[in-house]
């Protein structure tokens, strides 16, 4: 009996499909040979290919993380935004998360951009739309960042209206709660501030004005300057 293999179109490589156990390197090089794949993952050794994506469970609340973050890095010399960018973080694991918010390695960040483009290492954030609590961000894939040293976690779950974000504390992941105004504040990023309720309901003006107090902090300010005296 023949057992027929399918192969993409490049030098006869393998397709990547979910399910596939694979090294890293191995996941690399099938998934750089397909660039018709958008999204896939390698998580515990295991692939994960992307289904297509719908708007109001995914790209509209991905819009939104965005948009709020990306105003926090205009705002914040050395911090880097990255958008779908594949991490290199073990020989297991190599992740597309949908948002990473990361402090240049210049100035004292853990991360770093390898000579071929790739993000290795953790980011400080990582923040992934999940469509709900079944997702596997909130299982293998949060024990693979808990594991790496990412050092908070935000998981939007779009289609039960809710927000987890966790903070690395002692090598566990805790909880962020948000404070009496319902605004969490993120413990790595001074002055990255969310007013939680008016995110669940995709009030984007309220969010912003919530980002800019936090922009205008006193630990705002000190963690610009922090970073800034590290040019010199």
């Amino acid at each position: 009996m023949t057992v027929s293999i399918k192969r993409s179109s490049n030098q006869n490589i393998p397709y990547l499909e979910s399910g596939d156990r694979l090294t890293r390197h191995e996941f690399e090089r099938r998934y750089t040979a397909m660039p018709h794949i958008k999204k896939a993952e390698l998580i515990e050794g295991v692939v994960y290919v992307a289904s297509p994506l719908r708007f109001q469970s995914h790209g509209q609340p991905h819009g939104n993380l965005i948009g709020w973050l990306w105003t926090y890095k205009i705002a914040t010399l050395g911090i880097e935004l990255g958008d779908n960018v594949t991490v290199r973080l073990d020989s297991d694991n190599e992740p597309q998360p949908d948002v990473v918010l990361l402090i240049d390695e210049n100035l004292g960040g853990q991360a770093r951009i390898s000579e071929d483009d790739y993000i290795e290492g953790a980011p400080e954030l990582v923040a992934e739309v999940a469509a709900s609590s079944a997702a596997n961000d909130l299982y293998d894939k949060k024990k693979v960042y808990r594991r790496n040293g990412v050092k908070e976690y935000i998981v939007w779950q779009s289609l039960e209206n809710k927000l987890d974000w966790f903070s690395l504390e002692n090598g566990e992941y805790v909880s962020l709660l948000p404070n009496g105004d319902g605004v969490i504040k993120s413990q790595v990023f001074p002055g990255l501030w969310l007013d939680v309720s008016a995110f669940r309901v995709g009030e984007m003006r309220q969010v912003l004005s919530v980002l800019q107090q936090g922009l205008s902090s006193p630990e705002h300010t000190n963690f610009v300057q922090a970073l800034a005296s590290k040019l010199k």
